[in-house]
């Protein structure tokens, strides 16, 4: 068995399509399926269900996968620990972080950078649901997520924290405070109802009697923004897009009444134990960034150049 072949039938469960698979491995398609049939004749057992096309994998086959994730995650993790003793850690750090937490992203990669010079970041925008399989399948080192799933290794970063973003010539453009059901009152541009973070201040619309129904919604938080500048629109958001994102010319932050903190966000590695060198370097990092104290800071920041205005 050669770690080649994991690596293609990696490649093949994940494209599911011999041809994609082919493609992502550099290989032709023939070299590809031939070193397949390898595997499968050296473990003496069927690993891929063929028909005309691909139409997934067999028992023993998704057997195979999940030994191959951890096999080549091992690979990596050898590769990592050694050039850490050696010039210093390379490779490529795995980050997968839920859309309403990139924003705050920076704040962790940019000193895992600084400390890490000759290591590389590659971060993906993916679901809490998708993050959670990408882990468990070691398709990635670490991420930042709602911190639901007890199983995981997690260090608490923040906790989300609501306010309104609204024109400064609006009706509550003056207000010091505003109740959840004067905002949903709003001409209101909103993330999708399939975001984590809309269920959530939805939950806390109907704790004060009321119900959201935005005139526009958008599945990223540079979609949200894109409609605020021009004073027709108002937005519930989490004060880690203050960060990123500031507040647009026009508009100003109104504190909302309510839960003073939202759910947790923080930094999560997957199930190999001890987590790769990778993992490891940034949770290091983490534990000294600083990020909740960051993110409050420049939520008081707004707060106070709005109550000067």
């Amino acid at each position: 068995m050669q770690l080649r072949q994991l690596e293609y039938l990696v490649a093949l469960a994940r494209e599911r399509h011999f041809a994609r698979a082919a493609a992502a491995c550099y290989v032709s398609q023939p070299s590809l399926s031939a070193a397949i049939r390898r595997l499968e004749h050296e473990l003496h057992v069927p690993i891929v269900r063929r028909g005309r096309r691909y139409e997934g994998l067999t028992p023993e086959g998704e057997v195979v996968l999940a030994w191959a994730h951890r096999m080549l995650a091992e690979r990596d993790a050898l590769r990592q620990e050694l050039s850490a003793l050696g010039d210093g850690l390379t490779g490529t750090l795995r980050l997968g972080v839920v859309p309403t937490a990139l924003p705050a992203a920076s704040l962790l990669t940019t000193p895992f950078c600084d400390r890490h010079p000759r290591a590389r970041v590659s971060i993906e925008s993916l679901s809490s649901v998708d993050i959670t399989h990408g882990l468990a399948e070691f398709e990635l080192d670490a991420a930042m997520t709602y911190l639901d799933d007890d199983s995981l290794r997690r260090l608490p970063l923040y906790e989300e924290r609501y306010v309104l973003l609204t024109p400064t010539d609006g009706p509550l453009g003056t207000a010091s405070t505003a109740r959840w059901a004067q905002a949903a009152a709003l001409p209101l541009c909103l993330l999708g109802p399939r975001m984590r973070n809309r269920r959530i201040i939805d939950e806390c619309f109907a704790a004060d009697g009321a119900r959201a129904a935005p005139a526009i919604e958008s599945d990223s938080v540079a979609g949200l923004y894109a409609h605020l500048p021009g004073g027709r629109w108002s937005s519930v958001i989490s004060h880690a897009w203050l960060h990123m994102f500031g507040v647009p010319d026009g508009m100003r932050v109104v504190p909302l009444e309510g839960p003073a903190h939202g759910p947790r966000v923080g930094l999560v590695t997957g199930p190999d134990d001890p987590p790769s060198v990778l993992a490891a370097a940034l949770v290091a990092v983490a534990r000294k960034a600083g990020v909740r104290e960051a993110l409050d800071e420049r939520l008081r920041t707004y707060l106070e150049t709005a109550d000067s205005d």
